[in-house]
């Protein structure tokens, strides 16, 4: 082999590895088919679609409007607001079953369900599982607290988002079209259904669903 066809050859390999040291670093940066980058985000582990499929039947009767994610993925992520304006999130619930639920003072069908989520709260809630109702008035912040107080709630924590964001990501994610909207999450953070519009959370068939969500 002359030196023209060594230096040519010599250029295909180290053009070859240098493209494939490229694609390499290309693939550390974004993760790909790597299990903790980011073509892994938002994935659930296999558990969650098994939950999700007991959970699928119980979509029947009062809570018939319950849409079960046949491949579940990780909640949206949104903040809001506890008791004293403490910053919270949906990860700070991770290892309870979650009934998160998005509510207003002037959605007349979200005032009608707040006392069955109160009581759904007093019944089942405990390690496993919690009502999470997020109140997203964004004027007259003293009314939410007020009319919890008038219709005598007393299980649930007060949470609110004031900035209206966490209704925002609900609905660019397609989960919340207008109030109320609830999602079930799983102890991992994994949404394995969510409810548009107002539920009988009191009814048998509402229970049995939580029932099956929180591992009952």
């Amino acid at each position: 082999m002359d030196d023209n066809a060594a230096r040519s050859r010599r250029r295909r390999i180290f053009g070859g590895a240098a493209a494939l040291a490229a694609v390499a670093a290309v693939a550390v940066l974004y993760g790909i088919g790597t299990p903790g980058g980011k073509a892994a985000a938002g994935l659930c582990p296999a558990a969650a679609a098994t939950r999700a499929a007991a959970l699928a039947p119980l979509a029947h009767g009062d809570i018939a409007a319950l849409n079960v994610e046949r491949a579940p993925k990780l909640a949206p992520t949104i903040g809001f607001e506890g008791p004293g304006g403490v910053k919270l999130g949906l990860a700070d619930f991770r290892g309870k079953a979650l009934l998160l639920n998005l509510w207003a003072t002037w959605c007349v069908p979200c005032r009608a369900e707040m006392p069955a989520l109160d009581r759904l709260q007093q019944a089942a809630g405990g390690d496993d599982f919690q009502v999470v109702a997020v109140n997203v008035d964004t004027a007259r912040l003293d009314r939410p607290a007020a009319f919890l107080d008038q219709i005598g709630v007393k299980a649930l924590t007060r949470y609110a988002d004031p900035s209206g964001d966490a209704f925002e990501t609900m609905r660019l994610a397609g989960k919340a079209l207008g109030l109320p909207t609830s999602l079930m999450i799983d102890k991992q953070g994994c949404e394995l259904g969510v409810v548009a519009g107002p539920v009988d959370w009191d009814a048998p068939d509402s229970r049995a669903a939580i029932k099956a969500l929180a591992g009952g």
